[in-house]
């Protein structure tokens, strides 16, 4: 299935996601910059579209300022240069992602791993210095979080946009908008219905195409979508390099694996499963998706596993 040109500029299908449908027939979309990518928005007029932006810019703006690590004075960059064991007071959003990411970090038994980035910084891809450690060294309470370890750090990246995402949702509910679709970075979540009466769709970017290919057309309806994949960030030279690390391996993914797509009931959620499932490779992956009963769509290079996977009812959800 190929997408107009059209389709593509506002598709932007390096995040793995295209508005399917087509989007724009009777709506209004607005566009971003959030966490090194951008959002996308779609509601059913410019004046709604206002509103909504001023609900995105300022979670934004608020996610960045607690849980950047590119951010020298956010929460999470001060708890990370912090040489203390102790517990150090954190503000509540900065805590509930945290405790999720531990929950998923341990569901997943480490294929998540939110103490990770000191070795995404070794391969050249992110700022976090400091001591490689696991997950279960660091402790979270309602408004305090310690490490166990004095050096070790925090990256939130696998779930900062998830959480992102969801706190957009509830402020443009909170500010009446019933029918909209919104975009962080490759996570999506939609309310009520698209402005001409039908569910949403959404495009998933085949991430084998040189083009601009669609691998599948899927209806989330309330959850949450997100993918994972090695196009945005990765290396592709006579070495491959992807920016996602593998925590069990200490090294870069395997390609072989190349975008996982999950659906969940929270951005965050299905932000770290995907970035969990995508960290573990094809085959592992697969298996852990079937094991936890993940929702999740593979694509594969077709060495380790089929070129395309279904796992958990994802394919219940798929239109086309």
């Amino acid at each position: 299935m190929q997408i107009s040109r059209r389709d593509m500029m506002l598709g932007l299908a390096a995040t793995g996601i295209v508005l399917a449908g087509p989007a724009w027939a009777g709506s209004h979309i607005s566009r971003g910059w959030a966490f090194g990518s951008f959002w996308r928005l779609v509601t059913a007029d410019a004046q709604m579209a206002r509103v909504a932006k001023s609900v995105v810019d300022a979670v934004v703006d608020d996610v960045t300022h607690s849980m950047s690590p590119y951010e020298p004075t956010s929460e999470l960059s001060r708890f990370n240069t912090a040489s203390t064991s102790d517990w150090l007071s954190m503000s509540g959003p900065s805590c509930t992602v945290v405790a999720e990411a531990l929950r998923i970090a341990t569901i997943s038994k480490g294929a998540f791993d939110p103490t990770v980035g000191p070795l995404v910084a070794r391969f050249g891809f992110g700022p976090i210095q400091g001591a490689v450690g696991r997950y279960d060294d660091i402790d979270v309470a309602p408004s305090t979080i310690r490490k166990r370890v004095p050096g070790l750090t925090l990256d939130l990246c696998g779930i900062a946009k998830g959480y992102a995402l969801d706190r957009v949702v509830a402020g443009l509910s909170q500010a009446g908008i019933e029918d909209a679709l919104i975009e962080i970075g490759g996570e999506v979540r939609a309310l009520g219905m698209h402005p001409n009466g039908r569910a949403w769709k959404i495009g998933i970017a085949d991430p084998l195409s040189n083009g601009a290919g669609v691998q599948r057309v899927v209806k989330p309806g309330i959850l949450a979508l997100a993918t994972s994949g090695h196009a945005v960030n990765g290396v592709r030279a006579p070495v491959n390099i992807s920016h996602i690390i593998n925590p069990q391996s200490g090294r870069p993914a395997q390609m072989t694996l190349a975008s996982v797509s999950v659906l969940a009931a929270s951005g965050m959620e299905a932000d770290a499963l995907a970035t969990a499932l995508c960290a573990h490779g094809a085959r592992a992956g697969i298996d852990l998706a079937e094991r936890l009963g993940i929702s999740a769509l593979f694509v594969t290079d077709g060495s380790e596993a089929p070129l395309e996977v279904m796992t958990g009812g994802f394919d219940t959800h798929v239109e086309v």
